[in-house]
């Protein structure tokens, strides 16, 4: 399984990625990103875009995660928070960015 992550500066990277992680812990991994709660939605930091044509194949963010959003930065129609994406076969090969800073 693979994520591909267009990061803030516009480089391209693919991850490799294992079934039943989160994004946020394969990132997190990689060292792209902190995750500072480690998934219990207390923070933002694990805030991406996913890209238009994932949107679908995702589940439906939970009120948790909606809140949570609303104190990210740079927040667009496609974010989410990756920890409460988690991978498999559905979302194999991903697409997401790591939004800009403001």
């Amino acid at each position: 399984m693979q994520i591909n992550v267009t990061l803030a500066d516009g480089s391209t990277r693919t991850i490799a990625a294992q079934e039943g992680l989160s994004v946020m812990e394969v990132l997190r991994n990689a060292g792209i990103l902190d995750g500072e709660c480690n998934g219990s939605l207390a923070c933002a930091t694990c805030h991406v875009w996913v890209d238009e044509s994932w949107l679908d194949k995702l589940e439906t963010p939970l009120e948790g995660e909606e809140d949570m959003l609303d104190v990210a930065f740079n927040i667009a129609p496609t974010s989410r928070l990756c920890c409460q994406i988690i991978m498999g076969p559905g979302n194999d090969g991903i697409r997401i960015s790591m939004p800009h800073p403001l």
